[in-house]
């Protein structure tokens, strides 16, 4: 399927494009709620006081609670690990910490990005390492939909295949994949640009619906 064919099934599911009544629905208000529930629990003045009070689990509580806005994003088990992770000594202050970096610190967001990965590979659970992908980009992808995309490995892997764009993908959490994941992001809004993609919400639910939805319609 070539990168026009994967245009043509995303308006044979959705003929308004990223307007149509269905997309909205399936893949779009979800996300949206997502993010308004993270401007209402964890804008910048709220997050500051509730570090400032040493709220720390409750700052991952709302991160979880805003995450609970998506459907499927994370899978049971990244859930479940997070969930658990909160529970150990220090890491709640050291994941609530690193999140207000992530997403409100000043410098490079290489540098934040890093950080943030850092402090998610010293997490453990029984269940599944909180050290994803999925988990290291939902958080700047719900927080800041404008600027930043989040990466599903398989489809996303596929996506950039189709196109022959090199994602230079890891397992591991690295700056090269996520700056080249933005590139990518970047093509596609290009590719998309007559359909008038709002943010990367729409970017990430096309990657989803063209790789992830049935084959035949």
């Amino acid at each position: 399927m070539t990168a026009e064919a994967s245009k043509d099934k995303f308006l044979r599911l959705f003929p308004g494009g990223f307007s149509d009544p269905k997309y909205l629905t399936d893949e779009r208000n979800y996300k949206i709620a997502a993010y308004g529930t993270w401007c209402d629990l964890l804008n910048r003045e709220e997050l500051e006081n509730l570090l400032d009070t040493e709220q720390f689990q409750e700052i991952c509580r709302r991160a979880l609670q805003v995450e609970s806005k998506t459907s499927l994003m994370l899978s049971p088990f990244e859930k479940s690990a997070l969930r658990e992770a909160f529970t150990r000594d220090k890491a709640a202050p050291m994941f609530a910490w690193g999140l207000f970096e992530l997403i409100y610190g000043e410098g490079d967001f290489q540098n934040r990005f890093e950080e943030f990965g850092l402090d998610l590979a010293t997490l453990t659970s029984k269940q599944t390492s909180p050290y994803k992908w999925t988990i290291a980009t939902i958080f700047p992808f719900l927080a800041l939909p404008k600027e930043h995309i989040y990466l599903k490995p398989e489809v996303t892997k596929a996506a950039a295949k189709r196109r022959r764009f090199s994602l230079n993908y890891k397992p591991e959490l690295n700056w090269l994949t996520y700056s080249c994941l933005l590139r990518f992001a970047e093509a596609l809004s290009e590719e998309v640009a007559d359909l008038n993609p709002r943010d990367m919400i729409d970017i990430q639910s096309y990657i989803w619906v063209t790789e992830f939805y049935e084959k035949e319609l």
